[in-house]
């Protein structure tokens, strides 16, 4: 590679980080400046905001921008994996969107990142997987430091800290469940894959990946693109009833509220995008970072959120909470290096 085309690869990974950093701390603080500031307390309705932008941006992508190839369900038995991955999808998007609207950001990110526990678990009660003990060793501080932030959290709420284990652990169930289906589905199309107008992305998976604080090990060659455009149809047809009966009055609400404060919707619809942004910049960072560099970029951007979240929203913290969730992420880099060394 010349050293102009160097600089400039160089440069796009930088804007690239630059962006995803952006999109997905953007969505996080606007997720709990709506939720909790903002008077708009309705996580079921805004997560099928986000799914909806999903849905609509991707046909657009696929329809007339031709950027995406059609993917079409081959199956039922491929409708109903999909449909599987797409409501334990939407627990934990909504699950950490409830989270939000009682814990403030920094401890949300704490307990987020406690995510490879979970997957280890299980990925060794779904699959019988073991990793190495020094592996599983270093999952105790993991723990650990979530027990010593919950004791040192100001702004402990019971509640809100149910909803965000829960919604962790749903998407570390998703991550395993997904390399479970994938390897039953063998190279069927299981997902919308970005392409150029030259050349089909293909990725061999034969590593573990980390995304997001959390591994998926999918073998074989897997067509993957984090924001299936059939996972957001499927999503609003579960997430609407459940907003209507779960949120009573919540469309007479929302349209009260943007009538009172026009402002909302540009919020709304920017908060929406972004959640479509976040997703976008999650796959093309994964495509063209290693894996390595890919999860300690992902420790670093929960670290970030955090000082950013305690910037703006000035929720109090204490040492005993710092420490723990320093513990947190210091186990978390080191269960990732193990995996690498060891897998």
């Amino acid at each position: 590679m010349s050293s102009s085309a160097s600089n400039k690869h160089a440069v796009f990974i930088t804007c690239l980080i630059i962006l995803w950093y952006s999109t997905n701390i953007g969505v996080l603080l606007l997720n709990k400046f709506l939720l909790s500031n903002y008077g708009f307390a309705f996580p079921i309705f805004l997560t099928m905001c986000h799914m909806s932008a999903c849905a609509v941006l991707s046909y657009i992508s696929i329809m007339f921008l031709k950027i995406v190839p059609i993917q079409r369900i081959k199956s039922r038995s491929q409708f109903l994996r999909i449909a599987t991955l797409s409501m334990v999808f939407c627990g934990s998007v909504v699950g950490g969107n409830i989270s939000l609207k009682y814990l403030p950001v920094s401890f949300n990110q704490a307990v987020g990142a406690t995510t490879p526990f979970f997957t280890a678990l299980f990925a060794y009660l779904m699959t019988r997987k073991r990793e190495a003990w020094a592996t599983y060793t270093c999952l105790v501080p993991v723990v650990a430091g979530v027990v010593i932030a919950s004791g040192g959290e100001p702004s402990f709420h019971l509640y809100g800290f149910i909803m965000c284990i829960g919604a962790t652990a749903a998407r570390a169930f998703k991550s395993v469940l997904q390399g479970v289906l994938l390897s039953n589905e063998g190279v069927e199309k299981v997902s919308v894959f970005l392409e150029t107008k030259n050349e089909r992305l293909h990725l061999l998976l034969t590593v573990n990946l980390y995304k997001q604080n959390m591994h998926s090990s999918l073998q074989g060659k897997v067509e993957l693109h984090e924001f299936d455009a059939v996972y957001g149809p499927i999503a609003i047809l579960v997430l609407l009833p459940a907003a209507i009966v779960m949120e009573p009055n919540v469309f007479d609400f929302v349209v009260s509220l943007g009538l009172e404060h026009k402002f909302m919707w540009v919020l709304l619809l920017v908060n929406s995008t972004m959640a479509y942004g976040a997703n976008l910049c999650n796959f093309l960072v994964t495509k063209h970072t290693s894996a390595l560099t890919l999860q300690v970029l992902g420790n670093a951007k929960g670290a970030v959120a955090v000082v950013i979240s305690i910037l703006i929203f000035r929720n109090p913290v204490t040492f005993i909470g710092i420490a723990g969730y320093t513990m947190t992420v210091m186990g978390v880099a080191a269960y990732g290096e193990s995996k690498r060394r060891y897998n």
